[in-house]
């Protein structure tokens, strides 16, 4: 639902072209795509942010009253109003978002980028929700952790990486840890520019730890909080005693930057096998050979569980390969990390 015709057509156009994806409705306002909601039933529901009459975190309240558990992507722009609105909207249930094309380039580069962004954000949370919804759907199976040395020190740093859902993911493991928590810990999410800039200001209003985008240079501490920032990967260098940030431009890695992997790398080149590797909710298979590399270095893999996770890709990569030495659902995350934290 959205009020431009243009942009309606836009994705009307990119989903139609795909033959597993029918659109049943397209609504001009808030209001008529919530009544159209309770009228079509639909399996998932894109969501445009600003509209008349009725807004799209209006909409999305009122559309959550009815179906809570409903798929729904909301279309934002990528400009700091655009990205404050997305997280309002995550924090309120929505499932993911999409930035809305930049209006440069022809009509058929818009659609095409749409389509490629948008349809298989589509086929994940519809998979994931029918999944869920079977009579006969049980947990995947946990598969048995790989047996391997473990390293028993108290470990270095935590790293947390995360994609579809780790907004509200992030924020409910942040907001359980203490102040005093003794690592240094660094998160990768899926997000582009402005957009981490954000959340990591809303995850410090959560959490006791001190939550910031890193920056060039930053250097990892105890009880602080460093965010990838959007469209940058973000390394960890040695420099004398201290670890310190290094963002970089380097080409995507899973059609992702920042990327898990990239982060998962260079931590093993610092810290060893050292470290806790804690993979959340999120599309696809991003983070799953650094996870690899860690594990084989006895790192301790944390991986959420299906149940909990809006869309299980790469937590249930990382499961699937039997790299996780434990398979929690999501509030049991924090008390575990704080007693692995101790040793």
């Amino acid at each position: 639902m959205d009020d431009s015709a243009l942009v309606r057509r836009l994705v009307t156009t990119a989903l139609q072209a795909d033959a597993e994806i029918s659109v049943v409705g397209v609504a001009v306002n808030g209001r008529d795509g919530v009544e159209q909601v309770k009228a079509l039933d639909p399996d998932l529901v894109v969501l445009d942010i600003e509209m008349p009459e009725m807004d799209g975190l209006t909409a999305l309240d009122r559309i959550r009253e009815d179906r809570p558990r409903l798929p729904v992507i909301m279309f934002s722009t990528l400009t700091a109003r655009g990205a404050r609105q997305t997280l309002d909207a995550l924090g309120r249930g929505a499932s993911d978002y999409l930035a809305k094309p930049s209006g440069a380039g022809s009509l058929g580069a818009s659609i095409a980028a749409v389509r490629d962004e948008l349809v298989p954000k589509i086929k994940a949370l519809v998979g994931a929700r029918r999944v869920a919804g079977l009579p006969s759907a049980r947990p995947a199976p946990v598969t048995q952790p790989v047996r391997r040395r473990l390293v028993r020190t108290a470990p270095d740093a935590l790293l947390i990486g995360c994609s579809t859902g780790g907004p509200d993911a992030l924020a409910q493991v942040l907001s359980q840890l203490p102040a005093a928590f003794g690592l240094p810990i660094a998160v990768v999410q899926h997000m582009p520019p402005v957009f981490t800039g954000m959340l990591a200001q809303r995850l410090d209003g959560v959490s006791a730890l001190r939550v910031r985008e890193a920056a060039e240079g930053d250097v990892m501490e105890p009880g602080q909080v460093l965010v990838a920032p959007g469209d940058r990967h973000l390394r960890l260098r040695r420099v004398g005693a201290k670890v310190s940030v290094r963002l970089t431009e380097e080409p995507p890695e899973n059609f992702c930057r920042p990327a898990v992997d990239v982060l998962f790398r260079s931590a093993l080149e610092v810290y060893g096998g050292n470290v806790i590797a804690v993979i959340l909710t999120g599309m696809g298979q991003d983070g799953l050979r650094g996870t690899e590399a860690l594990a084989a270095r006895g790192a301790q893999v944390l991986a959420q569980d299906q149940a909990s996770s809006v869309v299980w890709g790469m937590p249930g990569a990382v499961v699937g390969a039997g790299l996780a030495n434990e398979v929690l659902a999501l509030p049991a995350i924090p008390a575990r990390l704080r007693g692995l934290a101790e040793g």
